[in-house]
């Protein structure tokens, strides 16, 4: 029979506290990590339908001369959302925009946001990035996966600038 003193007794417990922590930490480190990514994609998923909406704004009022010469609407909503993007640390360049017709027989078809024709219809701006062009952390545990916005505008004639 081991007979067991104050000594062997803290030995066998910073044993037992190295293994414990040896088991634990890799899931902890995980479940934080894993945390942290879903907060980046939850952050980029607002920054996107922030972005998108704002473009959606503009382009659905009368523009009285805020559009630059030698450029569509559909061009300026595209350059100001990639803005808005990049001010916010995503890569604008890598999102895909599309400016569609939200209902009707023309659904998923481009819209133009000129033609007198489409007044008053429904327009949808989607945006989608890859979130492995945004994610900071080298795991890539959501690789194949896409972050999606997009939102749904009427063609009016509101005015942005009197």
């Amino acid at each position: 029979m081991k007979i067991h003193n104050k000594e062997n007794c803290s030995e066998i417990r910073r044993g037992i506290a190295t293994v414990e922590f040896a088991v634990v930490a890799p899931v902890f480190i995980s479940l934080i990590l894993g945390m942290a990514e879903m907060s980046r994609a939850l952050d980029v998923s607002t920054n996107l339908t922030a972005a998108v909406r704002e473009g959606g704004r503009l382009a659905s009022m009368h523009h009285n001369g805020a559009i630059p010469p030698g450029m569509t609407t559909e061009q300026k909503v595209i350059h100001d959302i990639r803005n808005v993007l990049k001010a916010n640390g995503i890569n604008g360049a890598k999102t895909t925009l599309t400016i569609t017709h939200a209902d009707g027989n023309n659904e998923g078809q481009d819209f133009d946001l000129d033609s007198g024709d489409n007044y008053l219809q429904n327009f949808r701006i989607s945006a989608s990035i890859a979130f492995s062009d945004v994610t900071i952390f080298p795991l890539r545990r959501m690789e194949n996966q896409s972050l999606n916005s997009s939102v749904v505008f009427r063609l009016g004639k509101a005015d942005l600038y009197e």
